[in-house]
């Protein structure tokens, strides 16, 4: 769909992850331009938290590359750009939200961080609840603070696993909110989710379907619900 050109935000030639013969991301060959948002989707199995954690250096490519901002997956540039808001998120025990806000601004070079970290959790719904301990809070609280977390670092790109599963209404619409407003100040958004009714907001949706990429559009020109329901074909053990 697009050109590649150095100035990507993420691309990727032949990436490919296999676990001995179960296949979970298909040769990939994909480029996503600065400042674009994009939909992920496809069916629990499809391969869209492989991709994630390969763009991340999480997992190591079983062959192909991929890289970020101009720098190989996983690289401390690549890091750097990059911000993650996953779908299972990982805390300190003994750190409050405050406390992993300052450790994460502060370890990304973001020195005046207490006004950013004010302003999102206020926006999220968290303010009250900034001195616990996310380790303690149910799934709904802790991917609140995770949102946090993810924004209050400077990145390039964020790329995010089903970031609306536990979250009430209120703490879906802020999360929406500050999508829009990193997109509208350049950020590039890789967004894996299973609510379609966010994926209208997307310039580009990506589809794939054990492993392999079905569809690479715009929003109105696919059936977004056999994109994500359609059950995953049976693989070889």
């Amino acid at each position: 769909m697009s050109t590649p050109t150095t100035t990507a935000a993420i691309a990727t030639t032949g990436l490919t992850k296999d676990y001995g013969g179960a296949l979970a991301l298909a040769p990939l060959d994909l480029v996503v331009p600065a400042g674009q948002r994009v939909s992920l989707i496809g069916h629990n199995g499809s391969g869209k938290t492989t991709l994630i954690r390969l763009l991340t250096g999480m997992l190591e490519p079983s062959a192909g590359s991929a890289s970020v901002a101009g720098h190989p997956a996983g690289s401390i540039e690549a890091r750097a750009a990059l911000a993650l808001l996953a779908d299972q998120p990982v805390f300190y025990d003994d750190l409050s939200v405050r406390e992993h806000l300052e450790y994460i601004a502060r370890l990304h070079g973001r020195v005046e961080w207490e006004q950013r970290a004010d302003e999102l959790l206020e926006a999220i719904g968290l303010t009250d609840r900034a001195d616990e301990l996310p380790s303690t809070f149910s799934r709904g609280l802790r991917q609140k603070a995770a949102a946090c977390l993810a924004f209050v670092r400077p990145f390039q790109v964020m790329v995010v696993d089903e970031p609306f599963v536990g979250l009430d209404r209120a703490g879906r619409d802020a999360l929406l909110g500050l999508f829009r407003v990193a997109h509208s100040g350049g950020s590039t958004l890789v967004i894996a989710t299973h609510e379609l009714a966010t994926v209208a907001e997307s310039e580009r949706i990506v589809a794939l379907r054990d492993g392999a990429v079905v569809f690479d559009g715009g929003p109105g020109e696919a059936d977004l619900d056999e994109l994500v329901d359609v059950a995953p074909t049976p693989r070889a053990e």
